[in-house]
């Protein structure tokens, strides 16, 4: 990632936690990565003015509490979240929730691969995108730092 900004992971999986955590390590991507278990706790971090605003947020959708949907429709209805990129990575593959989530606008629909290396590499597909992606200076995470 271009910025120093943390990713927020709202995944309720502890093991799937620990994947993205060693896929990001490996591909030396040094951004801090915050984890939050479901969509309730992604949206407290997000609001908590004492929270660093992540570059990236990473979502899960089959979450207990607040589901990744219901997570999308809170966050892109805030004036000072709904800048926030939000890439999807689920194990759903239904077309509602792929319609749904791109109709809440997020940037990116990505399948979690069962396989490690096809995982990572989903990862290293996901940094590209945002090492190469130009943000707006005005947004308010995207500063370089």
């Amino acid at each position: 990632m271009k910025t120093r900004h943390p990713i927020l992971l709202a995944e309720d999986d502890v093991v799937d936690q620990e994947t993205v955590r060693r896929a990001l390590k490996e591909i030396k991507v040094t951004n801090r990565l915050e984890v939050a278990p479901n969509g309730e706790e992604a949206l407290k971090h997000l609001r908590n003015e004492k929270n660093e605003r992540p570059c990236l947020i990473l979502l899960d959708l089959k979450m207990p509490k607040m589901d990744g949907i219901e997570f999308l429709r809170e966050v892109k209805k805030d004036e000072k979240l709904k800048i926030l990129p939000v890439v999807v990575l689920t194990t759903s593959r239904e077309e509602r929730d792929k319609v749904e989530s791109f109709r809440l606008g997020v940037a990116g629909y990505m399948v979690k691969p069962v396989d490690y290396k096809q995982f990572v590499e989903v990862v290293k597909v996901v940094d590209l995108y945002w090492t190469l992606s130009e943000l707006p200076e005005s947004w308010g995470g995207g500063e370089e730092g």
